[in-house]
């Protein structure tokens, strides 16, 4: 398991799909996740520590945890297959339960737990950014489907500002 954090939501244009990054926290590789509308909203207000006046689907569950005398210790993106993200959440009792990755990043920001990346997960939707190749390094060539999410991505990113992830 990796550990990564949440870069901030974008929202992708032309296509207005949110998008979620994470990044190592140890490493250079970031994490694209697609996510609705709902929870790009959940997560953005979690990363600028908003309280809403009643409490939104997120904060219930997080206040249902705490009530039920359990703490949410850990998020992590555990499998991705066909695009599609698959996480856990992880108790002080050592119970995980399944949640979407969007939904386990929300909550996680809320608790302020580690946020854990399976290793298969970064190898297989990870993207390293780098301004320029690096010589005498090689890298098996990417599949035609790859190559054109990594020069989407590629492209998405050259318009992003670190401070675009600040609102």
């Amino acid at each position: 398991m990796i550990e990564v954090e949440v870069v901030g939501v974008r929202i992708e244009l032309p296509s207005n799909q949110p998008l979620v990054l994470l990044k190592e926290a140890h490493g250079e590789r970031h994490l694209p996740i697609w996510i609705g509308t709902a929870e790009a909203s959940a997560i953005a207000l979690a990363q600028q520590h908003v309280v809403p006046p009643r409490p939104l689907t997120h904060d219930l569950l997080v206040n249902v945890v705490h009530g039920l005398g359990r703490q949410v210790v850990s998020a992590t993106i555990v499998a991705v297959e066909d695009s599609v993200f698959y996480a856990q959440l992880g108790f002080d009792d050592g119970t995980t339960v399944e949640s979407r990755a969007s939904d386990a990043l929300a909550v996680a920001l809320r608790v302020n737990c580690r946020i854990w990346c399976a290793d298969a997960v970064l190898e297989e939707a990870g993207v390293q950014l780098a301004e320029g190749s690096e010589e005498g390094t090689e890298e098996a060539a990417p599949s035609v489907e790859e190559e054109s999410e990594l020069r989407r991505f590629r492209e998405f990113l050259a318009d992003v500002e670190p401070e675009d992830f600040d609102e």
